[in-house]
């Protein structure tokens, strides 16, 4: 079957919404459970056309164009390369394992809960399709909201508090990309991101315009200093909430920085990379050393995913070829296993109803399927070689070590802390004596341990396998290299 026939990228972008619409007129409790989860194996089905149709080229594929408010030049554009694709294939994924986790784990109007899945899944896939700027940025607004009352409606704790926080400091952030966006059209006349890639600016206007995005992106990933709002949105979050924030959410601002900041703003870029890869560098130590001394495990988890971000912000800073692809394949090792440890975590606190370290221990001998699955998941994140986390952290180290040595040498010491706090996180929970408040602790269900499986056999194929990943990611990051030009290249060290 010819897949670059069908409007592929259309299909999968709005048929979580259209289920989404779907669930309204559902009233059984099973009957919107099923749909919900069927909808959801639809677009992750979907989403495998893109591998079938998919062809050895940095260009952009599955492309759609269609004029859309022709005074202003605002067209519905579509397109995905290599490093969107894995993206979009791990957003779809996470899609139908958030749903079935939620199946049993919330309690209250769970089809509000599942619609605002769906709707956010259609927000954060358009955000890795769109190529207009404006319709970039219409879904990258429209994935606030969602998780604004997956926050504050089914979060614990202070849930209004971290919600409003998350909705503060991201509409914040987009402002600044707005007003860069309006200005880079009213030079141009284009919102197109094809057109503005080879556009001229003034260097005022490329410094101001860069910094503008760079805003909005920092505070997605989040970079140091305008991280604060993710421990409270991770922890009072629910699980679902903090799986999809973990797992793909965050991912939309380093996917900015590759697909806006450094082709749209070459030369600013490579100026200001050696501050963004002191942020980044930041961010790894800062991340590591305050998750090493969180007593709840949800909020350790929660700064680890500070530091492994700042990963793969150095990897984006290196403008090495090297760098910019582990940089992509470490965005989807994350989602995998950060996700896969709020699954674990959020497994944990349906039994107990408790996150503090403290409360448990010995749980290797009443849980031991859970026990050795959260020990595979933490090695995974620490990087052990067969893994997913090894290759994308390696590859990143590559790159940083051919500009600087000195950001590779802290990048590796960020990764013995990461170590070193999971670790301890896994002898809190798993060894020492049995809590007599654990001994009728039950192991993982089937439900539990199915939804595991799909990430648990992905951590090996891409840690045995990962050219089946490269081999997809490499021409699009030449053809950024390409496009970013002799600004870039310079900075190589050889």
């Amino acid at each position: 079957m010819d897949f670059t026939s069908l409007p592929l990228l259309s299909l999968i972008l709005w048929l979580p919404l259209v289920g989404a619409l779907l669930l309204m007129f559902l009233f059984s409790e099973r009957s919107i459970k099923v749909a919900a989860l069927l909808i959801s194996l639809a677009d992750f089905a979907l989403s495998l056309g893109l591998l079938a149709g998919w062809r050895s080229t940095g260009a952009m594929q599955f492309e759609e164009f269609m004029p859309w408010i022709t005074q202003l030049n605002i067209n519905y554009h579509l397109g995905v390369d290599g490093i969107s694709l894995f993206l979009v294939l791990l957003t779809t994924l996470m899609g139908p394992i958030v749903v079935l986790f939620s199946w049993n784990n919330i309690q209250e109007n769970l089809r509000a809960f599942l619609i605002l899945l769906l709707v956010q899944q259609t927000a954060m896939l358009g955000v890795f399709m769109a190529l207009d700027l404006i319709l970039f940025f219409l879904f990258w607004e429209m994935s606030i909201i969602p998780m604004y009352f997956l926050i504050g409606k089914w979060g614990s704790g202070r849930r209004v508090y971290a919600a409003t926080k998350f909705l503060l400091y991201t509409l914040a952030g987009s402002a600044f990309m707005l007003i860069a966006i309006i200005a880079l059209y009213v030079v141009t006349g284009s919102f197109d991101w094809v057109d503005l890639r080879g556009a001229t600016l003034t260097p005022a206007l490329e410094f101001l315009a860069f910094w503008a995005f760079a805003i909005a992106f920092a505070v997605k990933v989040p970079l140091f200093p305008l991280h604060t709002w993710l421990p409270d949105a991770h922890v009072q979050a629910p699980t679902a909430g903090s799986v999809i924030l973990a797992g793909i959410l965050l991912k939309m601002g380093t996917y900015g920085f590759l697909r806006f900041s450094l082709p749209l703003f070459p030369q600013a870029a490579v100026t200001y990379a050696p501050w963004l890869a002191g942020v980044a560098i930041i961010g790894i130590l800062y991340g590591a050393l305050t998750a090493l001394v969180q007593k709840d495990v949800k909020s350790l988890v929660a700064y680890s995913s500070i530091a492994h971000l700042g990963f793969v912000m150095l990897g984006i800073v290196t403008f090495t070829s090297q760098g910019l692809s582990g940089a992509v394949l470490q965005n989807i090792n994350h989602g995998l296993s950060t996700g896969a440890l709020f699954l674990l975590v959020g497994m944990l606190y349906d039994r107990r109803h408790t996150r503090m370290l403290a409360d448990y221990g010995g749980l290797w001998k009443q849980a031991p399927l859970f026990s050795a699955i959260f020990v595979l998941v933490a090695m995974s994140s620490v990087g052990l070689p067969g893994l997913n986390g090894f290759v994308g952290e390696f590859t990143i180290l590559v790159g940083a070590f051919r500009v600087n040595m000195i950001w590779a040498a802290l990048g590796t010491l960020g990764i013995i802390f990461a170590a070193w706090y999971l670790l301890t996180a896994a002898r809190g929970l798993l060894f020492g004596p049995l809590d007599e408040k654990n001994k009728d602790l039950p192991d993982l269900n089937r439900r539990e341990f199915w939804l595991l499986v799909p990430i648990l056999i992905l951590f090996f194929i891409i840690g045995l396998f990962p050219n089946l990943f490269f081999d997809k990611i490499n021409p699009s990051v030449e053809a950024l290299m390409r496009d970013v030009g002799q600004a870039a290249i310079v900075r190589v060290v050889d």
